[in-house]
C-alpha cells in the first residue's frame, strides 16, 4: 500500500472513517439532545368530549388526569374505566410519535434500530 494514500500522518485511521467516526459522535451528542428535550415535553389526549385528560410527559410517564364529574356514574363505573385507559393510551401514543418524528430528522429517515 503506497504511504500517505488515504491517510492521515502515516500511521492514523483512514480519512473517510476519521470523518465516519466524528459523524457518528456528533450523531450520539445530537441523539442525546434529543432525548433530553423530548424528556420535557408533555403530552394531552382527552377521550369521551373531554370528560378524561391525560397529559403524560416525554419520560411516558402520567402526569395529570383530569375527569369530568360529570362522566362519573356509580352504575356505570367500566365507561369511565375505559375513557382513562383511552385518554392515556392516546397521550402515550402522541409521545411516541413525536419521538420518533424527532429520530427520523435526526437520522435523515434511516432505520439504524433505535
Amino acid at each position: 500500500m503506497a504511504k500517505g494514500k488515504g491517510f492521515r500522518g502515516g500511521g492514523g485511521m483512514p480519512m473517510n472513517q476519521a470523518n465516519m467516526m466524528k459523524q457518528a459522535q456528533k450523531m450520539q451528542q445530537d441523539f442525546l439532545k434529543m432525548q433530553e428535550d423530548l424528556e420535557t415535553q408533555v403530552y394531552e389526549a382527552t377521550a369521551g368530549g373531554g370528560m378524561v385528560r391525560a397529559v403524560v410527559s416525554g419520560k411516558k410517564e402520567l402526569a395529570t388526569l383530569e375527569i369530568n364529574p360529570e362522566a362519573v356514574d356509580p352504575d356505570d363505573v367500566e365507561m369511565l374505566q375505559d375513557l382513562i385507559i383511552a385518554a392515556v393510551n392516546e397521550a402515550l401514543r402522541t409521545s411516541e410519535d413525536a419521538a420518533a418524528q424527532t429520530m427520523n430528522q435526526l437520522t435523515g429517515g434511516l432505520n439504524l434500530g433505535f
